[in-house]
């Protein structure tokens, strides 16, 4: 008995996963048993169209009027029909030129007849002129140009500006390799992992390197010449999430059943905490004992050069507050000199996408990103805040005007590429450090002080994690000044000197 009674429940869990999804009319359809839908009180036959020839069929689903309501006849059909539909699809894998079942096929008779009816689309034409068949037919495929054109015009996605450049460099690397004529239902897994084994090799700085090569031949020529610097796991994994992102999509717009990027990433060989590392001491020493703080020849092309001259501006004042706040580069160089104020008493910088003079090229990466950060009591000492004074009586609308906007509007942009050159020159250069290191040793010396947890987030425009909620997050107006500023007074750099600067 009881090896009878798990027969009976094995079976039935069969049936149960053997049907087909369910349908968008539910409200209309009750599934029965595979294959088999009932409108009403008629059973209908329906049945998937098998992916590599839906775009030759131009259609997603076949399905057919069993015109009974009877249940055991409308088994008994659906089994005559699925014969018909399989001989109909190797019918088509033939005509594509596609490996078919010759077996299947062989049941077509020399006058085309198969079961009394007729093959391929003479015979799904008699199906529409009985008026039983209800083809679901798939419309033409949009183009990947197309989608990607909705996607980043969708008025209801609310993106920043970096976000939106992100997205079209990796749309215009995306259309590079797939095609942007490319029926966008025509993509397959095969075609995403030869994306990320192209992705693999793709050069740094590609359309500036190789403005003449396609990504395919760029990448290709990275392949077999070692030497060329290509992008790192974590820029890969960048772009396969952006456009894993807009299948994503896609799919919630029904232009895709499904999407066929998912979950493809490339492993990562470092540890997300060795990605980026803080300056050591003897960078830092460097750093800020270089001939830009002691003496150049000029603050242009001669800041490497030893001379008399103390340069003033970017150059001089991003590692500084780099340091002494652990702002990410591109909220210091988008500073407007009105963004330096007082804040109930407490001089700070506030760090914010809107604009007290009218500006509007800023742009933060999170919306934990925006805060205020109280001026450290050195940035005060060496004189930063005079330094706002003279561009507050200048008339000076950005703290750092002395930087270029760049061809899209970032002025961090132009000052990564001089702050590279700039360690290199200086010595102070090391795997795994670069301006953003600065950030990392702001938490590390944060922890050190032993600030809590949460106001050392604050003060970075990290999220705040933990078991503390968003919802949680949003009440109040945050921490007072005074609070932020008393912390901001116990970050110290023991090893660190700038008393050459006061």
């Amino acid at each position: 008995m009881h090896n009878a009674a798990t027969k009976v429940a094995s079976n039935h869990l069969n049936r149960s996963e053997n049907r087909l999804p369910d349908c968008s009319t539910r409200s209309l359809h009750r599934t029965s048993s595979r294959g088999l839908w009932r409108r009403g009180s008629i059973y209908q036959f329906r049945v998937r169209v098998p992916v590599d020839i839906r775009i030759s069929m131009g259609r997603t689903h076949l399905s057919r009027s069993l015109r009974t309501d009877s249940r055991t006849e409308a088994m008994r059909l659906a089994r005559m029909v699925a014969s018909d539909f399989e001989v109909l699809f190797e019918e088509e894998r033939a005509k594509a030129g596609l490996p078919f079942n010759s077996r299947i096929r062989a049941s077509v008779t020399m006058d085309g007849t198969v079961l009394g009816t007729i093959t391929g689309r003479s015979r799904l034409a008699s199906y529409e002129e009985e008026g039983g068949c209800e083809a679901s037919v798939q419309p033409s495929s949009p183009t990947l140009s197309t989608i990607y054109e909705r996607f980043l015009a969708d008025p209801t996605k609310k993106r920043s500006d970096r976000t939106m450049l992100a997205h079209r460099t990796t749309r215009n690397v995306m259309e590079d390799v797939l095609g942007a004529s490319t029926p966008l239902r025509s993509i397959t897994r095969e075609d995403c992992r030869e994306l990320l084994e192209i992705l693999r090799w793709l050069p740094v700085n590609l359309r500036k390197k190789y403005p003449d090569l396609t990504v395919r031949s760029a990448s290709e020529l990275a392949r077999q010449d070692h030497r060329i610097a290509t992008i790192n796991a974590t820029n890969l994994n960048a772009y396969m999430a952006r456009f894993v992102t807009m299948l994503n999509w896609a799919v919630q717009e029904e232009y895709l059943e499904r999407n066929p990027a998912r979950g493809l990433q490339w492993a990562e060989t470092t540890a997300r905490q060795d990605r980026r590392k803080p300056f050591e001491p003897w960078q830092l020493q460097r750093i800020f004992h270089a001939p830009i703080y002691t003496g150049c020849k000029d603050a242009q092309t001669g800041y490497a050069e030893p001379g008399e001259v103390i340069a003033d501006g970017a150059r001089y004042w991003v590692p500084l507050l780099g340091l002494f706040t652990g702002a990410r580069l591109n909220e210091l160089c988008q500073l407007d000199v009105a963004d330096v104020r007082d804040v109930d008493g407490v001089a700070c910088i506030v760090i914010t996408t809107s604009s007290l003079v009218g500006t509007i090229d800023k742009t933060l990466k999170t919306r934990s990103s925006e805060r205020i950060v109280p001026i450290h009591p050195t940035l005060h000492d060496i004189g930063f805040m005079a330094f706002v004074a003279r561009k507050r009586k200048e008339g000076s609308i950005k703290l750092f005007d002395d930087l270029p906007t760049g061809a899209r509007g970032f002025r961090s942009v132009a000052f990564s590429r001089w702050f590279s050159r700039f360690l290199i020159s200086a010595k102070a250069n090391a795997p795994q450090t670069c301006f953003h290191s600065f950030r990392h040793g702001f938490r590390d010396a944060a922890r050190n002080a032993r600030i809590e947890r949460d106001i050392a987030l604050r003060l970075g425009g990290w999220i705040a994690g933990g078991n503390q909620s968003e919802t949680a997050d949003d009440y109040g107006t945050g921490y007072h000044p005074r609070i932020l500023f008393e912390a901001m007074s116990r970050i110290e750099f023991p090893n660190v000197s700038v008393g050459h600067l006061r």
